[in-house]
């Protein structure tokens, strides 16, 4: 979905690096395979055809972390007010 993103953040020796690959168009989302001592973050359309691809080696990676767009309320969630808030007894 367009707005995910995937942040990678790997060992270059005396110091970390840190990449991030996000689904820029609608219909496009970001796809995390490991496998053989690789990681694959790529950028895959709705046909399943990668746009852009980064590999990394997983004794390098030192953090994956993967950021889903936050999904805009159902229309019967926006209707619904929210309970009013309780008073704490003191």
């Amino acid at each position: 979905m367009r707005g995910d993103r995937v942040e990678i953040v790997i060992d270059a020796g005396d110091t970390t690096r840190s990449y991030e690959i996000t689904a820029t168009r609608a219909g496009r989302r970001v796809d995390v395979s490991i496998g053989r001592g690789v990681v694959v973050v790529a950028e895959v359309t709705r046909s399943g055809t990668p746009v852009r691809t980064a590999r990394f080696m997983s004794s390098r990676v030192l953090a994956l972390v993967e950021h889903p767009v936050a999904e805009a309320p159902l229309a019967q969630d926006a209707a619904t007010p929210p309970p009013p808030p309780q008073a704490t007894p003191s």
